[in-house]
């Protein structure tokens, strides 16, 4: 019941719904793993292997994880999967942010 309605079923869909981006960030809430947004160009508090959630333009929720590569200015690159294939990018500062977790 602490699961986001988003989808418009009568019930969960267990083939889909535990990789669903906003449930994932239910989850993490839930466990005690969610920090805080940092604020616009602040890149400190990110470190290798958290994860973040976003939106992808219109309203796409999408998830990346932190690498431990970082551009010249020191952004920290994501690995994530936008449709083709794994790569990692110079993308953190490109959508709106929604979430931030750090696994214990």
């Amino acid at each position: 019941g602490a699961y986001p309605k988003n989808w418009g079923l009568k019930k969960p869909d267990r083939n889909i719904d535990p990789r669903r981006v906003p449930n994932l960030g239910k989850y993490f809430e839930r466990k005690g793993n969610s920090l805080r947004l940092p604020a616009e160009g602040e890149y400190a508090n990110f470190q290798p292997g958290d994860l973040v959630t976003c939106t992808v333009p219109p309203h796409l929720p999408h998830i990346m994880l932190v690498s431990d590569k970082k551009t010249l200015g020191g952004r920290p690159l994501v690995i994530h999967n936008i449709g083709g294939g794994a790569r990692e990018e110079d993308v953190l500062a490109s959508y709106p942010l929604t979430g931030h977790y750090r696994l214990k």
